[in-house]
């Protein structure tokens, strides 16, 4: 393998020495060192099972991540930038590796030094910027964005669009297939509270976040309802924004940190038992955050203490021991595991319970359940072809149940499963599994929450 090396200082040989990790956010190399190449992780990891090449499995990634940690290969080698970005992270190795190796800590590391060290062409460093820093870290422009979304969806443009196939054209329909329906009405955290019936059993904060605050504003609302249904106020703390999970997956954690910093700020001071997130990949992040932020002065210990308070919703209710709904719903529905509910916070049979805690709900569990179904933040953006065969496969072993409805607990794979089963013509519902909760206590009308 030829690389070619961008550092012009002398090496030992007197040659050019290759492009190094640099503090800060160095792979840890105690992580590496866990690593002892078992090789058990390569029939969990998806692009290792798709493409069947060493170096695409998280075994062969870490073996690049070391030789750059120890100078034999440059920041720059062509295959290490391919290889820390073909990679899902969705953390499946993590689930089944005996020595406990944290291999998000490292891919994600890897990501932020190529990121610093190599700027990208021109035009990329444009979207990035207007994604990341114009559009995710302002909860306003945000809000807008969707509004217009909300807007084409409702006013009868994006069926005309459709029909006329202009989008083909523009090399955009695959990205468009992708947009949720969106909420009508945004659920903005403002310091709401709303109390369940008789005494409380407790109070909870929710993290809304950006995506689940807006397009998904119902499904907000919904968990708002199950967690009164469960004896539980609720308080919505204003100031909280998008959680920086897509920051972290695309290596830009210094913008991620801003944004992980004005959540600190604004659930540090809550006086809850938990707070409650309803979106995976959002509570993911939000658990690591005492890690992210580790090194920043005066934030650390607070951002530790609100990570360990964070719940996933399905985690909390039955860890707490939740009231089992009693309206009846006649579903055959089969449940699709997000990879960062499953393999980052090890919460399995939680949603289950709850899914079969419904009266007249039959659950059937599809193949390949906790397989990434390719969505895995923007990767069915940056890597469409592999995200389109995940995806496919996905929707294969979701046909295959004859369920009539499919459901899951993050936004992202909501969004990858409904564009997949659309693709295929076979366009069942896709719900969050608070949605079916919600229908089940059947509170919408006594709640207030609507």
């Amino acid at each position: 393998m030829q690389v070619q090396h961008v550092a012009q200082s002398p090496g030992i040989a007197g040659g050019p020495r290759p492009l190094a990790f640099v503090p800060p956010d160095v792979p840890p190399q105690a992580v590496l060192d866990n690593c002892v190449h078992c090789g058990l992780c390569l029939p969990n990891c998806p692009t290792y099972r798709e493409l069947y090449r060493e170096p695409s499995s998280p075994r062969g990634r870490i073996h690049l991540i070391r030789a750059v940690a120890e100078g034999r290969i440059g920041l720059d080698a062509p295959i290490f930038r391919e290889q820390m970005y073909q990679c899902l992270d969705c953390r499946a190795c993590e689930a089944v590796c005996p020595s406990g190796v944290q291999y998000g800590k490292l891919v994600e590391a890897a990501r932020a030094q190529i990121e610093r060290a190599l700027p990208r062409p021109l035009p990329q460093r444009a979207l990035q910027w207007a994604v990341f820093t114009g559009l995710f870290a302002s909860p306003l422009r945000f809000r807008a964005l969707v509004s217009l979304l909300g807007l084409y969806q409702r006013s009868g443009l994006q069926r005309l669009v459709r029909q006329a196939g202009l989008l083909r054209g523009l090399g955009l329909a695959e990205r468009e297939r992708m947009l949720p329906p969106i909420a009508r009405r945004f659920l903005v955290p403002r310091g709401q509270v709303w109390h369940p019936r008789g005494s409380p059993r407790g109070r909870v904060a929710l993290f809304a976040g950006c995506v689940m605050s807006t397009a998904y504003a119902d499904v907000t609302r919904a968990t708002i309802r199950v967690l009164l249904a469960n004896g539980y106020s609720v308080v919505l703390p204003a100031g909280q924004g998008c959680c920086g999970a897509l920051h972290v997956h695309a290596g830009l954690l210094d913008g991620g940190r801003a944004l992980m910093r004005r959540n600190v700020e604004a659930f540090a001071t809550q006086a809850v038992d938990a707070i409650i997130v309803n979106a995976a990949g959002c509570g993911a992040v939000l658990k690591e955050y005492g890690h992210l932020l580790a090194g920043a002065p005066g934030l650390a210990e607070r951002a530790e203490a609100v990570a360990g308070r964070v719940r996933d919703v399905s985690e909390f209710l039955v860890e707490r021991g939740w009231t089992p709904p009693t309206g009846r719903l006649e579903r055959t529905v089969t449940y699709q595991e997000p990879c960062h509910l499953t393999h980052a916070q090890g919460i399995k049979t939680q949603p289950r319970a709850l899914l079969r805690s419904i009266p007249g709900l039959r659950l059937v569990e599809m193949a390949e359940a906790d397989l990434c179904c390719g969505s895995a933040g923007v990767y069915n953006i940056t890597h469409p072809e592999l995200s389109g065969v995940l995806r496919r496969r996905k929707v294969a072993n979701i046909l295959a149940t004859g369920a009539e409805m499919v459901a899951s607990a993050n936004p992202g794979c909501m969004l990858q499963l409904r564009a997949g089963l659309d693709e295929a013509g076979r366009p069942l519902p896709v719900r969050h599994l608070v949605e079916l909760l919600d229908a089940a206590y059947d509170l919408r009308s006594s709640s207030g929450v609507h």
